[in-house]
């Protein structure tokens, strides 16, 4: 019986025992295939980086060998510059550098690709390169130069010791010591000496981008938590503000704000509201409630959220947009001064379907960027913006606005919405030059 039973199980352990060793053999390879295929892509993102940082370098050489009268090249070598550096970017965005500081270096390409973009976006027969900005690009073609090198460091380092990336992976994200990776070093000692270049006058349109929104750009007294308790028990309509928690966040520092929860009885989760710390400005607001099946219609929808925008001192908005799903309808909200629609004091406010009750409200951009304005005159009539468009478009409704170019400036435009090729638009002619400034598509 021993001696059947084993002549049974023999063969199919041994069967067994094989397959077992080919799987994992099969897994092996698979694993070894997939490392291998992960290697060449950083390899190959890591050389490109080099060579496009290299060309960076040439192009911008190129671009001050010409003469100052040279609008035309200048155009050119700085369009080639943007892609360039773009290319840069997308390249060091395929690196396992994550967890790396390597945050100097990308600011840096990146304020090299918005100035050689909006530079290069304007007319420069008319406005032709300053001094002020032939002396950033002679900057930067020295700056690219060292960082070109030091780039071509590692890369020499990379290929004379055969060093891979997937060790720079694999250290990175269990946090072992990394003192004497070669590629890791490389990478920290190029950030420290881009952190250490002197200030560049990139010009107001760049810089703007960059301007970080500190309570330094608000108006008005620094509130205290107390304030803020009165203020969230006005809004939520409490007679007792003993139930609201108010906690500051980022104390001492130029992102000083106040967040005030009240939880309601019954509910799961608080409302939630977030004020500025000087001048107390609600910048968000939530209320997570479940909302029940929807009855209420999107126009009505639009009509409460104009109303509670107009009572918490919000006046003279308008809707310009809405996103609905199946309990809430959002409202993108936008400013009108006088019958200009004015983009960069924009808001959105959710409201619930169940009985049109305000449960959200999102106005960074609105406390941020309100202010008074004084516009501009319409130079060009509104015939001769519609002259501008293509004879094809068919123009369904028309309105002034105030939009942010692609300078970072603010221009008065005449925003014609129509339709071309199937397709719903929004088109911006400057009313002053004339030109197209932006267009952008819609939903229907």
């Amino acid at each position: 019986m021993y001696r059947r039973l084993s002549a049974i199980l023999f063969p199919v352990m041994t069967l067994f025992f094989i397959g077992s060793i080919y799987w994992g053999y099969q897994e092996h390879q698979e694993k070894n295939s997939i490392l291998i295929k992960a290697e060449n892509q950083y390899q190959r993102a890591f050389h490109d980086l080099s060579y496009h940082v290299d060309q960076l370098h040439r192009q911008l050489g190129n671009t001050l060998a010409v003469n100052s009268t040279s609008q035309a090249f200048h155009r050119k070598g700085l369009v080639n510059v943007w892609r360039l550096t773009s290319e840069a970017q997308n390249e060091i965005n395929q690196l396992p550098l994550t967890l790396l500081p390597f945050s100097k270096t990308e600011e840096f390409l990146s304020k090299i690709a918005n100035f050689s973009y909006k530079t290069s976006v304007r007319d420069l027969s008319k406005s032709p390169l300053s001094p002020a900005e032939f002396k950033t690009l002679k900057t930067l073609y020295q700056d690219s130069d060292d960082i070109s090198k030091s780039l071509y460091g590692v890369q020499d380092k990379v290929i004379a010791n055969n060093l891979r990336w997937m060790d720079v992976e694999i250290a990175l994200a269990t946090e072992k010591s990394t003192l004497d990776n070669t590629i890791i070093d490389g990478f920290k000692t190029v950030d420290k000496k881009v952190s250490e270049y002197p200030e560049i006058n990139w010009g107001p349109s760049v810089a703007s981008m960059y301007e970080k929104r500190t309570v330094k750009m608000l108006a008005g007294k620094k509130s205290t938590p107390e304030d803020i308790k009165r203020l969230a028990a006005k809004f939520l309509k409490l007679d007792d503000p003993k139930g609201i928690r108010v906690v500051e966040n980022g104390k001492g520092t130029e992102y000083e704000s106040y967040s005030a929860t009240y939880k309601e009885n019954g509910a799961d989760n608080p409302i939630e509201l977030d004020y500025t710390q000087r001048g107390a400005q609600l910048i968000w607001y939530e209320n997570p409630r479940n909302v029940s099946k929807a009855i209420v219609s999107v126009e009505t929808a639009k009509q409460k959220a104009a109303d509670f925008l107009a009572r918490h001192g919000y006046p003279k908005m308008k809707a310009i947009t809405y996103d609905k799903d199946d309990s809430t309808a959002v409202f993108t909200c936008v400013t009108n001064q006088n019958g200009v629609l004015i983009y960069p004091e924009k808001l959105t406010v959710k409201i619930a379907l169940d009985n049109g009750e305000a449960v959200g409200l999102q106005a960074a951009d609105y406390v941020y960027e309100h202010h008074k304005r004084n516009l501009p005159k319409p130079k060009v009539m509104s015939a001769e913006a519609r002259a501008v468009l293509n004879p094809d478009f068919k123009v369904k409704k028309e309105q002034m606005s105030l939009i942010d170019n692609d300078l970072g400036e603010e221009v008065l435009c005449y925003e014609f919405v129509g339709n071309i090729n199937g397709v719903l638009y929004k088109i911006y002619v400057n009313a002053v030059t004339g030109v197209e400034e932006s267009i952008e598509q819609m939903p229907e």
